[in-house]
């Protein structure tokens, strides 16, 4: 079963950027997404890209994330910019049932 790390979070003053990073274990065929999960908060779907390099985004995100991944399609990123308070939370990697550990993004206002 593929393994899946995210890296890349931390403390970021508003309009500030990030780069999140999820290295797999092995190449992903598949859709791979970017969940997060803000304090008292449901999980929510941020961004996803298939193996096709089809992407989809929440409305939140729209127009300031970007997610991509690596030639060997191993790693997945997601580009952070123009950062908001409301980013905050911890970001997830999802491959199917699989979940890594999560990272953390705090924005300051």
């Amino acid at each position: 079963q593929v393994q899946l790390v995210e890296s890349g979070g931390g403390l970021v003053q508003a309009g500030g950027s990030l780069r999140l990073s999820c290295a797999a274990s092995g190449r992903i065929f598949g859709a791979i997404k970017w969940y997060r999960q803000a304090p008292g908060k449901q999980r929510e779907l941020v961004a996803g890209i298939t193996t096709g390099g089809s992407t989809n985004y929440a409305d939140s995100v729209k127009g300031r994330f970007t997610i991509s991944t690596d030639n060997a399609q191993n790693t997945v990123y997601l580009q952070m910019n123009s950062l908001k308070p409301d980013d905050t939370a911890v970001y997830y990697c999802n491959f199917y049932t699989t979940w890594g550990q999560g990272t953390q993004v705090t924005v300051s206002s």
